[in-house]
């Protein structure tokens, strides 16, 4: 879909021109100069910051849509950030819903609120932030701030047509902005405020779920300074619980994304959680519920259908929530849905779309939410979540048989409400809108639309909307016909089988989501998997011309790691499950699609239901031929970053994105990579010494002595230990003395999948594992790197600020460099601020809400002189390597001479 222009490429121009100008038809490699650093990864960052207005087009202009004439855009404000710990979700949901209802016919601003409760008028450009941290501190210089709230919501009466609130929990589903925005008269998408209120609150919400005749689970509400172990005893002997080992989850009322929420055993347990939630500032009420042994949780997303305020709520396909438990041995730890499970791309989470219950339990789930949409009062759409529980288990109090919930198979409650779901790129709701055949720019437009017209000042407007964006169509298709232009194909491939499979997910699902938004492309999303499945040992070594490849449809990419979209490739073959999704599909489409046709602005369903195409990769490879396509490769690691591919594609002389095979070779060898930019000192670039060593040796050998031969060779305190050819953290650990060596080592030994947090000498996060072990291990120096605060508190009524006291002089930082093979630029780097321990978490890396990135450099810590002499020694290091397209390189800083 067209952008609004921008005065800098936005990350969808910027993949679109990878994709296309940056992917010729290739001549066979020649041996580039001498290679180095760092292995070539995919990621896009926004260059500079956009105009903070949305501007109109020349296409826009030229049709006569300027404000005010018949057919003008619709000007939608999404407004994100917020008070809450979810505010780094929150900048994630904007960002993908500016990706997906930004076009010619839909203008959109973007707005933030910090957690001091300040408004700004942001740029496009900075929902692209990795988290809200990374530009907090600079907002008072960047953005356009408000003196007030009310200022902010006068500000949006008169420059947006609606508001779109994007802020999950605390002042985004409470009804804090709902409140603000009525006040201003601004109207918006979404539940009102007094039901908001209402609803968010967990407590209330169960009283009113009782209230209405539902099924709800045993709880217990504790509030700050009101806490009464007498009372809570009694209320353990009231729901048949043992007060010393009585199993409770401990959550805060008022807070989403599973924040704060904590098993524990007993009247004691659960009294200190709970007081620990209230002394974190989590949340001042907090609920105490039992712990629903052997149920299972699942999830629906409701969408209003309905004309004006006539609701008719329709839920689609719920989901299932699977829990996975831990495989490491050595740590212990309880089965809850908490915001690791949500946000990280791990396999400690299974969803089911639609859920594996008995047809009678799924329709009930369907029905209870329908219900308590209406009689909640909620608006436009939500997202309910709840319980199944099989009538092999049962609640530990009185059921009354009358009350909604109770089937022959079980018993079905609900227990969360949220105003404001998730709507990041694989969230929920396009999971599940997805399978009912709406792509994420139509869920999104439609909840949109139908706010419209819950508004009678907004009619006019909405029509207008519509009348443009048909008129838009129209001159599309007759163009279309007259230049008889064909889509270029596109083909995304992403996954594979090593440690860093489920980025790959993400990224290639980014790419994918972005480009298939251009109207003269043809996008397939594609999983590269080993030739037997996921569910194959791992130790098994498959060759690459073994693998295979699914071509797979719109709904299949969005699941929360490459295992699920494997399974739901071969479950596509298994007519049972088929029949039972087929059928419930049906049935949503067919409560939606009449609704809906009653709308003028309603376009029709625009996923149509396909089934996944298995290839082995020669065989893929010979249809991307045949297709003309270009092949945008997004698989991190193994065959995807180690030039098997490139050789591959080469070969068959079709055109893909990223380096050659032969820099793909080197750079992805951490060995390699340091000797070949040895000769590049003059130039301002050093390399680390490095220690390699085999697996099998470290493992069989006496530590001790592995230990005092690395600090000897190396003349090093501390090591820095990571498999030799891995990314994204995986395996990479500080390591103090010969007891953290065990404890890795032991590790590898026993395959573990993860490191717990603080197992070491050193405070640090959880770290994630290669499995199984990598073949050798690299020890090297570990570079002391200067501590850089983030200080988002005021100081002495001062702006927000960083902290940083420059002792070491060196930083890490991240670089994208892009560009055609010997003519490669540097981009702005990214200095990499480690939040826990000295190795960045998986966490800080892809968890929303974590990890700081500061790009550019502030001038405080680098001067523009060391910046500039830093990016020509990054440009001269990716030529001498022979890189194309675009790679990432990671590196050291030195922040006064620029030294890297």
């Amino acid at each position: 879909m067209p952008l609004p222009r921008l005065s800098s490429p936005t990350p969808r121009l910027l993949l679109r021109a990878l994709a296309l100008a940056l992917a010729p038809p290739r001549r066979p490699s020649s041996p580039p100069l001498p290679i180095g650093f760092a292995s070539p990864r995919l990621a896009v960052r926004a260059a500079a910051p956009a105009p903070l207005r949305a501007v109109l087009s020349a296409d826009q202009r030229d049709l006569g849509m300027e404000a005010g004439e018949q057919g003008r855009p619709l000007r939608v404000g999404i407004v994100c950030g917020g008070p809450s710990a979810e505010r780094g979700v929150s900048l994630n949901s904007a960002r993908s819903v500016l990706d997906h209802i930004q076009g010619q016919d839909l203008v959109v601003s973007c707005y933030y609120i910090d957690s001091g409760m300040n408004a700004f008028a942001i740029s496009p450009a900075q929902l692209y932030s990795n988290t809200p941290s990374d530009f907090d501190f600079k907002l008072e210089s960047l953005a356009q701030g408000f003196h007030s709230l009310s200022d902010f919501a006068e500000h949006l009466a008169t420059n947006v047509d609606i508001a779109f609130p994007v802020i999950h929990g605390k002042f985004g589903e409470d009804g804090g902005i709902q409140e603000l925005l009525e006040k201003a008269k601004v109207p918006f998408v979404g539940t009102p405020s007094k039901e908001c209120q209402h609803a968010f609150d967990k407590h209330s919400a169960s009283l009113e779920l009782d209230k209405q005749g539902f099924l709800t689970v045993p709880n217990l509400l504790v509030e700050k300074d009101k806490l009464a172990t007498s009372e809570l005893e009694a209320w353990f002997q009231t729901v048949n619980l043992s007060k010393e080992k009585g199993k409770v989850i401990v959550k805060p009322a008022r807070a989403g994304s599973s924040i704060g929420v904590v098993v524990a055993y007993g009247v004691n347990d659960a009294a200190q959680k709970a007081e620990e939630i209230i002394s974190e500032g989590i949340d001042d009420k907090v609920i105490i519920e039992v712990f629903l042994e052997g149920g299972t949780e699942f999830t629906a997303i409701v969408v209003d259908v309905g004309i004006a305020n006539n609701s008719e709520p329709v839920v689609l396909l719920p989901t299932e929530v699977e829990l996975q438990p831990s495989s490491s041995s050595d740590t212990k730890e309880d089965t809850i849905f908490n915001y690791r499970r949500k946000y990280l791309p791990t396999r400690q989470v299974v969803y089911h779309t639609p859920p594996r219950f008995p047809a009678e339990v799924i329709d009930c789930i369907r029905k209870g939410i329908s219900l308590l949409f209406r009689r909640l009062g909620l608006h436009d759409f939500a997202r309910i979540d709840g319980w199944f529980l099989p009538s092999v288990s049962s609640l530990p109090s009185a059921e009354n048989s009358e009350k909604f919930g109770n089937t022959k198979y079980g018993t079905v409650l609900f227990t969360d409400i949220n105003l404001i779901s998730g709507m990041e790129q694989t969230s929920f709701l396009f999971q599940q809108a997805s399978a009912v055949g709406f792509s994420h720019s139509r869920i999104l437009r439609t909840v949109i639309q139908h706010a419209c017209s819950r508004f009678p000042s907004l009619v006019p407007c909405n029509n207008a909307w519509t009348a443009l964006s048909r008129k838009l169509q129209s001159s599309k298709q007759a163009e279309a016909i007259h230049k008889g232009t064909s889509k270029q194909k596109v083909f995304v491939i992403f996954g594979g089988d090593t440690s860093e499979r489920q980025v790959s997910l993400m990224s290639g699902t980014n790419v994918w989501l972005n480009l298939q938004g251009f109207d003269d492309l043809d996008v397939t999303p594609c999983l590269l998997a080993p030739a037997n499945g996921y569910f194959s040992s791992h130790d098994q070594d498959f060759s690459a011309i073994s693998r295979e490849v699914w071509t797979l449809p719109y709904s299949l990419v969005l699941r929360h790691t490459t295992e699920e979209v494997y399974a739901a490739c071969v479950e596509a073959s298994e007519p049972e499950r088929v029949e039972i999704t087929s059928r419930l599909r049906e049935q949503v489409m067919n409560e939606l699609g009449p609704a809906l046709s009653k709308h003028d602005w309603f376009a029709g369903f625009d996923i149509a239901y396909e089934e996944p195409v298995k290839y082995s990769l020669q065989q893929w490879i010979n249809h991307v031929k045949e297709s003309g396509a270009v092949v945008f490769i997004a698989v991190h690691g193994g065959i995807g970053e180690d030039g098997t591919i490139q050789t591959l594609l080469e070969s068959a002389g079709v055109p893909y994105t990223g380096p050659g095979p032969i820099a793909s070779r080197t750079c992805m060898n951490k060995v390699a990579t340091s000797l070949a930019v040895d000769h590049l000192t003059s130039y301002g670039v050093r390399t680390i010494p490095k220690d390699v060593r085999a697996t099998e040796e470290v493992l069989k050998y006496s530590l001790v002595d592995i230990w005092n031969g690395l600090i000897a060779k190396l003349q090093t305190e501390t090591v820095c230990v990571k498999p030799a050819h891995d990314g994204c953290s995986t395996g990479v650990a500080r390591l103090c003395c010969p007891k953290d060596l065990e404890v890795y080592t032991n590790a590898l030994r026993s395959k573990y999948q993860r490191l717990p947090a603080n197992c070491l000498y050193r405070a640090h996060g959880v770290i994630e594992m290669p499995v199984p072990p990598p073949e050798s291990l690299i020890f090297e120096p570990f570079i002391e790197t200067d501590e850089i605060i983030i200080s988002n508190k005021l100081e002495n009524g001062s702006a927000r600020h960083l902290v940083w006291k420059g002792e070491n002089d060196w930083l890490e930082i991240t670089v994208g460099v892009v560009g055609k093979r010997g003519k490669m630029h540097s981009l702005n780097p990214s200095i990499t601020v480690k939040e826990s321990g000295d190795i960045l978490s998986l966490e800080e890396k892809f968890q929303g809400g974590t990890g700081i990135n500061l790009t550019p450099p502030p001038p405080t810590i680098m001067s523009e002189d060391a910046l500039q002499r830093c990016k020509r020694s990054i440009e001269i290091m990716a030529n001498s390597l022979g890189l194309e397209g675009f790679s990432r390189i990671d590196a050291f800083v030195n922040v006064r001479s620029g030294e890297v």
